[in-house]
């Protein structure tokens, strides 16, 4: 089973260098909301098989699959809490540049999975409820020939946490992943392990021709 992991467009905390964290009212910018419009045609034939479209509750990640969703009226919407953004705690709504000189900020770069947010939760916690919440819908949305195709709409250190998981790598590298707004990634889940077939794609999905149960299914042009 495929899922396609999309990060929200651009919003508006994006462009502050705020780290909003679950602050609510943070929306798309005008660029996050054209990168909105422009997710279906970058899915390509991709977007025909969909089985489902899952996304964190949080209103930017609701407006980025606004137009997909409308566009595929029939496939079913899930909103999944656990794919909200980290619960950054007394961090969230402060400037990136202020919380650098936190003493804190070394070691979410560098030891994350040592990191607690202070009023928040842990990146460790993060990564347990990310990945749990992948299977468990993969499961669901997958289908019964091990072939279906679904979509996650979420955040960056969220999509980083499953990516990280899926590549076997220690939580204490993940920020060795990169994963951008408006940015495609694909992971195929198998019964003897994951497949990472692309990160931080800022461009069009190439669907080639359908092959069961193999780790080739949908690979990614730009930034693969």
């Amino acid at each position: 089973m495929t899922v396609i992991l999309v990060r929200h467009g651009r919003s508006s905390a994006n462009t502050s260098g705020v780290l909003a964290g679950r602050t609510p009212g943070v929306g798309l910018d005008e660029l996050g909301r054209s990168q909105a419009d422009d997710l279906i045609g970058r899915l390509g034939d991709a977007a025909g098989r969909l089985t489902a479209i899952v996304r964190s509750p949080l209103q930017r990640c609701a407006e980025t699959v606004a137009p997909l969703v409308a566009r595929l009226d029939e496939v079913p919407e899930q909103v999944c809490d656990d794919l909200a953004e980290v619960d950054y705690g007394d961090w969230s709504g402060r400037k990136l540049a202020d919380l650098v000189d936190e003493p804190m900020w070394r070691t979410v770069q560098r030891h994350p999975s040592a990191a607690v947010f202070p009023g928040g939760e842990s990146l460790a916690e993060v990564s347990r409820r990310a990945t749990r919440a992948v299977r468990d819908l993969d499961r669901l949305h997958g289908g019964d020939d091990g072939n279906g195709l679904w979509l996650i709409c979420s955040h960056g250190d969220v999509i980083k946490s499953i990516i990280a998981d899926a590549y076997g790598m220690h939580l204490d590298a993940f920020q060795r992943v990169v994963v951008d707004p408006a940015s495609i990634s694909v992971v195929r889940y198998t019964g003897d392990r994951p497949y990472v077939h692309t990160v931080n794609n800022p461009g069009a999905l190439v669907a080639p021709a359908h092959r069961a149960r193999t780790d080739a299914v949908v690979g990614g042009d730009a930034g693969a």
